[in-house]
């Protein structure tokens, strides 16, 4: 990817990020005005974290998504068509309403087990390098699996109040979050990206065949078992804070790769960018709701992902049959 582009990039991304601080600037404005404590603490409190959030779990989704499509050669595996994210919320529903272990800790690590059991699954079901098909069929299979285990723990849970605690998980919010569980989910975050930038050549080299790869030096094996690790890792942190959120893992990849020219590897940053500013402008979108209700980020994201992963799904469905 050229300088140019990184540059452009971050700054969409740096920009989005301050209106996402700002926005709706009427009532900070007015707030600010009659009393700036008061407007400082919602700007740390309440919207810093949001932002923050918007912004590593946009990343997070990014660059996993852009290792899961390498490792699968395949544009339509991403942590939600792949049950990553359905498999992290139910990891945390079961710790959290089951097991009653509701510290963000917990939720961390339960649903990093939900994430890595869902893409093990995945990987058995499917194969590495699985035809698009397959990879679909076991990935909405997981996914709907995982869905209806996160029901069935819901209703067994003790509290009657269950599905109505849990909805952030099964819908996706960033409101109401500090800077503390921001910090929680961006430290795991930052370190699956850092560590996911170090496979970029062996992730690469898979575009030429696992035959070739492997002749080049690269272990395959432990490339493959890495990415779904970290990707378990940075997915299933913020899914413990945030909730389950859709489609970016698989929109930023492909816009990444085109910048890439087509190497996986070289698109994990690029698709890391892309991911923070498209969650950054859907959670802007939600602000545009009616005064007093709160719209998930979560239905936003699905809503702007499903038409573009349908014209995906036909654009190759048309590239196979000429």
């Amino acid at each position: 990817m050229k300088g140019r582009h990184t540059f452009l990039l971050l700054a969409a991304m740096l920009v989005l990020f301050l209106v996402s601080l700002a926005v709706p600037w009427h009532s900070f404005a007015s707030v600010l005005k009659q009393d700036g404590n008061l407007g400082t603490a919602i700007l740390l409190e309440l919207r810093l974290p949001r932002a923050l959030l918007a912004l590593t779990y946009g990343a997070t989704l990014g660059a996993c998504g852009a290792a899961i499509q390498a490792i699968f050669a395949n544009p339509l595996a991403s942590p939600d068509l792949t049950g990553t994210t359905s498999g992290a919320a139910l990891g945390a529903v079961l710790t959290a309403y089951l097991a009653g272990f509701s510290a963000p800790l917990a939720l961390s690590v339960g649903s990093v087990l939900g994430a890595l059991g869902a893409l093990g699954l995945l990987l058995t079901l499917a194969g590495p390098r699985a035809e698009t098909a397959t990879l679909l069929l076991s990935g909405l299979a997981i996914s709907a699996l995982a869905g209806a285990l996160t029901t069935l723990a819901l209703a067994l849970a003790p509290s009657p109040f269950a599905f109505y605690d849990a909805y952030d998980w099964l819908m996706g919010s960033l409101v109401d979050r500090s800077l503390g569980q921001a910090a929680f989910a961006a430290l795991p975050a930052l370190l699956c990206i850092l560590l996911l930038l170090r496979l970029r050549a062996p992730l690469d080299s898979l575009t030429l065949g696992e035959e070739v790869a492997e002749a080049m030096g690269y272990d395959i094996s432990s490339t493959r078992l890495w990415v779904i690790s970290l990707t378990a890792l940075g997915v299933g942190a913020c899914v413990a804070i945030c909730g389950a959120i859709g489609f970016i893992g698989l929109v930023a990849p492909i816009f990444a790769r085109k910048l890439s020219a087509g190497h996986p590897g070289r698109a994990i940053v690029p698709a890391a960018l892309i991911g923070g500013a498209l969650l950054l402008a859907a959670d802007l979108i939600t602000r545009t709701a009616p005064l007093g209700r709160t719209l998930p980020i979560g239905v936003v994201t699905a809503l702007l992902g499903a038409p573009f992963f349908l014209w995906l799904v036909g654009h190759m469905r048309w590239r196979m049959s000429r």
